[in-house]
This record gives C-alpha cells, sequence and structure tokens, in this order.
C-alpha cells in the first residue's frame, strides 16, 4: 500500500474547526473540545518536514490519498503511524509518474523498515508500510524526497517502534536480514496476474525467491541451535524448488514446482526456530491467512 501523497506545502489547521461540532455541549465540553482544538493546531507538521522516528495521527481517516500536513504527536500518546526512513529519489527531468515513484518505493521502504523494526513480527496487529512522495506538481518545485512510515489502517497504537539492528543479537540480525529479504523477495515480486498469463513473470519471482533464499541459508549456516538446523535443512528442499519453478519450460511445470515451494515458506513452520533465537513467535495475521489454504 502507498500513502500517495502529494505536495507538502505547510497548512495549518484552526483551531477554531474543533468547535464546528459542540452544539449545545455544555460550558465544560466547549472548553476541553478548543483546547483539543488547540492542541491538534499546533501539532501541525508540513508533511516535507517529517523525520525518521515522528509518531504522527494524519488529519484524514483514509490512509491513502493526498495530504498537505499531518499531526506530530509524542510516541507515548496513541497514534496511527511512526516515520521509519526516507530517501531521496534521484531522477531528474518530468516527473515520471506515480505509478514510477511507488514501485521505487516499493522496493526502498521495506528496507527503511527493516533498519528501523527489523523484527515485523513484533509489530503492533495491523501496521503496514505507507510511505509519502511527490506528485507532479511538488516534482516541479524539486520535491524528491520519500517518506517510510509503519501506520495503522484503522485504530492506534502507543510507543516507539524504534528497535535497531544495534539492539540485537548477531544470530537474531543474521536470521532477521535473511527472512525479510526472502519473504520481500516473493511478495514485491508477486505478478498482478495469473501464472498462465504472465508465467515469465512467475519465473522471475521464483528466481527472486531462490536468490534470497540461498543469502538466507548461508547466514543460517553460521548460526547454532537444534531448531534453526531443522530450518535450514527445510529451506534447503525449498530452495531447490523455487529454483525448479524459475527454470520451468511450460505452466504445468512451473505448478509443480511452485506448489512445495510456497508451502515450504510456511512462516509457521519458522516458529521454532524463531523461539530458539529469543524473537518473536506470533505470525502477523497477514502471513497466517496467506498460508491458511
Amino acid at each position: 500500500m502507498a500513502l500517495r501523497t502529494p505536495s507538502r506545502p505547510l497548512r495549518g489547521i484552526s483551531a477554531a474547526v474543533a468547535l464546528l461540532a459542540v452544539g449545545a455541549a455544555g460550558c465544560a465540553d466547549l472548553v476541553d473540545s478548543a483546547k483539543d482544538g488547540a492542541k491538534k493546531a499546533a501539532r501541525q507538521r508540513s508533511v516535507f518536514s517529517l523525520e525518521p522516528g515522528d509518531c504522527y495521527n494524519p488529519n484524514s481517516e483514509a490512509v491513502e490519498g493526498e495530504a498537505l500536513a499531518i499531526e506530530v504527536v509524542p510516541c507515548d500518546e496513541p497514534h496511527r503511524g511512526q516515520v521509519v526512513g526516507e530517501f531521496t529519489l534521484d531522477e531528474e527531468g518530468k516527473f515520471p509518474g506515480d505509478e514510477a515513484i511507488w514501485a521505487i518505493a516499493d522496493q526502498r521502504c521495506p528496507v527503511e523498515a527493516g533498519k528501523f523494526a527489523p523484527d515485523t513480527w513484533a509489530l503492533p496487529k495491523g501496521v503496514g508500510i505507507l510511505y509519502y512522495t511527490p506528485t507532479k506538481e511538488s516534482w516541479a518545485t524539486g520535491d524528491r524526497a520519500v517518506s517510510c512510515t509503519y501506520t495503522k489502517e484503522s485504530g492506534t497504537f502507543t510507543g516507539s517502534l524504534k528497535v535497531g539492528a544495534d539492539s540485537l543479537e548477531p544470530a537474531q540480525r543474521t536470521y532477521l536480514q535473511g527472512a525479510n529479504a526472502v519473504y520481500d523477495a516473493l511478495w514485491t515480486n508477486q505478478p498482478d496476474t495469473d501464472v498462465e498469463e504472465d508465467l515469465e513473470g512467475y519465473k522471475a519471482q521464483a528466481e527472486a525467491v531462490a536468490t534470497a533464499l540461498d543469502a538466507h541459508l548461508k547466514g543460517l549456516r553460521g548460526i547454532e541451535g537444534a531448531e534453526t538446523g531443522k530450518l535450514r535443512a527445510q529451506l534447503e528442499k525449498t530452495a531447490g524448488h523455487w529454483k525448479k519453478a524459475a527454470d520451468a519450460g511450460d505452466v504445468d511445470a512451473f505448478y509443480l514446482a511452485y506448489d512445495p515451494a510456497f508451502t515450504g515458506l510456511d512462516p509457521n513452520k519458522t516458529v521454532p526456530a524463531r523461539k530458539e533465537l529469543g524473537l518473536a513467535t506470533t505470525v502477523p495475521a497477514d502471513d497466517a491467512e496467506a498460508w491458511a489454504g
């Protein structure tokens, strides 16, 4: 998903907005509403000024769309999102289009998020990667910044999500880097059509996953532990299936390899190794659903 936001000039909101729906409320309620409105107005920041670590609440209930300003709040207060990284687009010339920019963000924001909070299983339920990107209008003014965030589609969470790779044990860091790369390769290369319509696209996905698995297995070989050893052996077989899928000569051959390849990445099979390594062991709901069938 992309929080497809646009221009970034500062536009505060008036504290008076908080008074519009007061109706016949009592004086105390009126004062409280005015205070809340004033606090929200004082916390408004330009989207352009967001920095990694900032916790925030969008001014709209919708998580996708355009945004000019945002409410930055202390992380110990309930909030819907936190900025986890940023990068600058290298492109020059005319606006490349939303889809081109989102494709870059799809690749780079998971990397930035992985540096900020390496263990995605430890994230609050419902939190996912969203990002703020330039629009055609802001591009013309020199805007090239992309802000990557972890945001809840609905509801809020409390506290900072920042963990940082430096706080992890070497074995934990190695495992997470490898595992995150494997699942990123799977989902970021997922074609939008059926295998029959895009066999080459699915074969490219299989090749990307197989490459990521090889790197993950290399890291796992340096980690001691019975459960980690079992997982390594299972993933070695899984990597073989992904390689067969990548080399498939036709749709039928691809399906024969893909079924055990995908099943081999079932996150439930990683729980014992994660427990052994001292990592979170609750499979995220989205992942659990993807492998439930």
